[in-house]
């Protein structure tokens, strides 16, 4: 655990930043703003479609946008600046249903009072961005805070570097796994794998799309993920492909990079046991075990995937990213880089490292974790909700259904281009979702878990439910 820090207060006089803090002007100021966001937020409590006389202009401005961003939008989304929890307005005068959150990254919804708070108090901060010259206070209280997180269990993760993206952590992971472990230059990762886009991380996606034109930076040797029918077998196979890459290139791998639950890959989880087998032998090898939670943080029942499949004590390296706004990567001390390896002039801003401490505060205080806190029971209600669907429609609609609060369910013969009508009929009818993975290609769901109630999931089943009914009509 960190060093608590304490401070004498005799005679330390009081900072002009933390008189502000204090200025009972500050305090209305917030009271006022924050009781004109809930009454307005408060209007948006269902799905409702466009307002036809915005609709001309809407086209313009996503026509424009799309132009300018050299390609158009996923979804024809741009938002008004309001919303409440998991209800979104758009420029258009339509409410949607987030169940997709950024891919995650709105864990406690749009326009919540408790983050709009903590951003009154970053835009009292100096300065808009913080980074690797100028930090301030806040920045070192998040890192604690991650810190003491993930050593809740036995971790040995003493250190937590911030960035500002989940690609920037990752690569970070990569470049300690590298130097602490030179000459090695290859990594070990999972078919069906996504690590990011860069090109270092693109080489390590298991995804030929994002390699296109681009050069080989480094070479992964890819590992047959878990497979839940055939736990045994699928452990043997990782274990025997493994030796082989070992065997075939000795002492060249630098890490063993893990996603406990697979993302991008379609929301297969892992297997304790399964982990375990290759984590063993990348001991045996001296080769680092680096897990990826940039989509797993904060989801499953405890706050690091890791600690919920019980992998404390063998984890090197930890990434996180989306709901904790602020990226990082955590590792342990013999991880800890040589000056230079790892720096950025944004760490990231102070309304995200404020803003991540009350999320995280949030999660804890909001009991999220354990297999009876709320992540569980909101992946109950949502997974009973689907199950029913399934029944009802010849199965037309199949599991698994993911993992805590990351939902998933294959649609019809599991084509991309099923999968795509379905997210996009979805959207028309007020709930937004994504896809992930391939063979097959499924539909998948990120709710806001810190504003989500039962009644939000039962909306979106019933919404879920007619879509399907349509598509099975249409065939």
């Amino acid at each position: 655990m960190t060093k608590t820090i304490t401070q004498d207060s005799t005679n330390v006089r009081t900072l002009a930043a933390e008189q502000l803090a204090a200025d009972p002007r500050v305090a209305e100021a917030k009271r006022l703003i924050l009781q004109a966001a809930s009454e307005a937020s408060s209007q948006l409590n269902a799905i409702r479609p466009a307002d036809p006389s915005r609709a001309g202009r809407y086209q313009e401005l996503l026509d424009a946008f799309g132009q300018l961003r050299g390609g158009s939008l996923y979804f024809p989304y741009l938002a008004s600046g309001l919303g409440n929890g998991p209800f979104v307005e758009l420029a258009d005068g339509s409410v949607k249903l987030d169940f997709i959150t950024g891919i995650g990254v709105h864990g406690f919804g749009h326009s919540d009072l408790r983050l709009i708070e903590s951003g009154i108090d970053a835009a009292l901060c100096d300065t808009l961005m913080q980074g690797n010259l100028q930090q301030g206070v806040e920045s070192f209280h998040l890192v604690k805070l991650l810190v003491d997180l993930a050593n809740e269990s036995g971790a040995g993760l003493k250190h937590c570097f911030l960035s500002s993206s989940g690609a920037m952590a990752n690569e970070n992971a990569l470049k300690i796994a590298f130097q602490r472990n030179a000459p090695a230059d290859r990594v070990l990762a999972f078919e069906g794998c996504f690590a990011g886009r860069t090109l270092a991380l693109a080489a390590v996606t298991d995804k030929a799309a994002y390699r296109v034109g681009l050069p080989r930076t480094l070479e992964a040797d890819l590992l047959p993920f878990f497979d839940a029918q055939r736990p045994e077998e699928s452990t043997v196979a990782a274990v025997r492909q493994m030796r082989k890459h070992i065997a075939r290139f000795p002492k060249s791998h630098a890490c063993l990079w893990m996603e406990l639950v697979q993302g991008e890959g379609g929301y297969y989880p892992g297997d304790t046991r399964f982990f375990r087998a290759l984590i063993d032998l990348a001991r045996e090898n001296d080769i680092g075990v680096i897990i990826d939670e940039v989509q797993t943080f904060g989801r499953t029942t405890r706050p690091y995937a890791f600690q919920h499949f019980q992998l404390d004590e063998w984890v090197d390296v930890v990434t996180i990213g989306k709901i904790s706004q602020v990226c990082a990567t955590l590792f342990r001390n013999e991880y800890k880089p040589k000056p230079g390896l790892i720096s950025q002039t944004f760490t990231a801003s102070s309304v995200a490292i404020l803003g991540a401490q009350t999320i995280l505060k949030g999660l804890v205080d909001g009991n999220h974790f354990g297999p009876e806190g709320r992540n569980q029971q909101l992946h109950r209600r949502f997974v009973a909700g689907l199950e029913r669907i399934a029944t009802r429609h010849n199965h037309w609609i199949q599991g698994p259904f993911g993992i805590g609060v990351m939902i998933v369910f294959t649609p019809g013969d599991g084509s991309p281009g099923t999968a795509k009508e379905f997210v996009q009929r979805l959207y028309d009818a007020g709930v937004m979702s994504f896809t992930a993975g391939s063979h097959p290609t499924r539909v998948r769901f990120l709710v806001p878990l810190g504003s989500t109630q039962f009644d939000h999931i039962d909306t979106a089943c019933q919404i879920i439910d007619n879509v399907v009914a349509d598509m099975r009509a249409a065939k």
